[in-house]
């Protein structure tokens, strides 16, 4: 019983290995879009019934637009490389929440909402462009998808623990779950921090196809800093890099970024 399992769940993992666009690193996916798009789709409506849409016509419109000329950068380059069924599959729309919480995200398949608290951090057109490409790196990379796969794989594992230890005494498959437990815990936050750095190089390399300073980038993430300094849990614990690590990667990677920007804007 363990090892067909064991061959099952390898089985799956290898056919669902895939490689993201442009960064190139290796990921597995076992969630389709057409089981997680109408989700998102559906509890996105529900959102925007639930929380208040912001009356400011010039800040919508400004989101708005960048948000349409990134998403047709993304568009354009997914047409271009053989993507054509994912690019007909998203459904892009962008909205701006009047709430204080300096946070933007974007939902599988295109759902992005901004809210008002995290406009003094972009400060500028740039910087809403570097928020906007990196929130629509999540779904280019489907880095949701990932993640609910992810989740599966820790109940397969969580399965796998109580088979490999059926035959031990309560307190060692007790001992066994808690380690399994914090281990699996642990590299979650890092999982989610792979993702986040990923979306910071991939949104870099979309805002420059658009048209924006990607400078902007690095500038947003020195402004985040000064705003929580002292606020930010250790590196280790924490669902996202640091603001350090950030405006650090960024840096470097900006002559990259520029490159492959201008090599996809060729195509």
């Amino acid at each position: 019983m363990k090892k067909t399992v064991t061959l099952v769940v390898v089985f799956l993992f290898v056919l669902s290995c895939s490689t993201v666009p442009i960064t190139g690193r290796k990921r597995i996916n076992l969630v389709s879009d057409a089981q997680i798009l109408p989700a998102s789709f559906a509890q996105y409506e529900g959102f925007l019934k639930e929380n208040k849409i912001s009356s400011n016509a010039k800040m919508t419109n400004e989101i708005q637009d960048i948000g349409m000329n990134i998403s047709k950068a993304v568009d354009k380059f997914m047409r271009a490389n053989g993507m054509v069924s994912e690019a007909n599959s998203y459904r892009w729309e962008f909205n701006l929440i009047e709430d204080k919480t300096m946070n933007a995200w974007c939902m599988p398949g295109g759902k992005v909402v901004f809210y008002t608290g995290i406009l003094p951090i972009c400060d500028n057109t740039d910087g809403i462009a570097a928020v906007m490409g990196h929130e629509i790196a999540h779904a280019f990379a489907k880095h949701g998808q990932e993640r609910m796969t992810s989740a599966y794989g820790q109940q397969l594992g969580g399965i796998a623990v109580a088979i490999g230890t059926n035959n031990k005494d309560p307190k060692t498959r007790d001992l066994w779950n808690t380690i399994y437990g914090v281990g699996s815990t642990v590299g979650m936050l890092a999982y989610s921090r792979t993702h986040e750095t990923e979306a910071d190089k991939l949104g870099m390399v979309f805002m420059i196809m658009a048209g924006y300073k990607p400078e902007e980038a690095i500038n947003v993430w020195i402004r985040m800093s000064k705003r929580s300094e002292g606020k930010a849990p250790p590196e280790f614990l924490s669902t996202h890099p640091s603001n350090e690590s950030r405006i650090k990667n960024l840096r470097a990677y900006l002559p990259i970024a520029v490159e492959q920007a201008k090599k996809y804007n060729t195509q």
